[in-house]
């Protein structure tokens, strides 16, 4: 899983990284609010760890950025102020969790891989690309006309819908959708793509995957 890290003590984000990589995840050092948003613009992550008191943009503007852009990637925030209001300002811009420093490494741990197990639950059900919309509960997308779709194609439509004109690898595409399911390989990949690029032709879709097989794959409007 890939988590990007917004903190602007150098130390500190050197330690968490280094913590969360033997973890098991793979982790992006941003070291401000608009390098935290340079990073989303060109990459997708799981989750976002990101401290508020940031040099040029801090984290309660940065997060809003974050959802006015579309993004739900949950969202755990740092602070090193304990009053309840800081709490609630986060909250309210569109945090889905945050922790107090200091902290135990521990709990940090902890609460990553709970904002994670529950990633699903922070996607909306409805999403629309340009002329597509897709009904997750209902298994079906729309533009001119609407068509049903596997649950894996439809979770793959929903990866790259959420991360619109952003470079998906294989293995990162593999690894989202398939990664419960011990009797896949990454062909599999190849194979969805080109059932979703059949049924977005089908219903006229203003979109197209772009890619090429165990390559990267990127959702672009046509």
């Amino acid at each position: 899983m890939k988590l990007l890290l917004a903190e602007d003590e150098k130390d500190l984000s050197r330690a968490l990284s280094a913590v969360l990589t033997h973890t098991g995840y793979e982790v992006d050092a941003a070291f401000d609010g608009v390098e935290a948003l340079e990073f989303l613009e060109k990459n997708d992550y799981d989750a976002i760890v990101m401290d508020i008191m940031m040099p040029r943009m801090d984290g309660i503007e940065a997060l809003k950025r974050i959802r006015e852009n579309g993004d739900f990637t949950p969202v755990l925030l740092l602070t090193a102020k304990a009053e309840i209001d800081d709490r609630v300002t986060g909250l309210d811009a569109g945090a889905d969790d945050y922790l107090t420093k200091p902290f135990a490494i521990k709990e940090l741990i902890a609460r990553v891989k709970s904002m994670t197990r529950r990633h699903d639950s922070y996607a909306p059900k409805s999403l629309k690309v340009g002329s597509v919309t897709l009904d997750t509960e209902r298994q079906e997308v729309t533009s001119e006309n609407s068509i049903s779709l596997a649950l894996k194609e439809t979770k793959l439509l929903e990866f790259f819908m959420l991360n619109a004109e952003k470079e998906l690898s294989t293995e990162r595409i593999f690894d989202h959708v398939w990664k419960n399911d011990d009797s896949a390989d990454a062909e599999v990949v190849y194979m969805y793509v080109s059932f979703l690029r059949s049924k977005l032709q089908s219903i006229n879709a203003d979109l197209e995957i772009a890619g090429e097989r165990n390559g990267s794959y990127t959702l672009k409007k046509l």
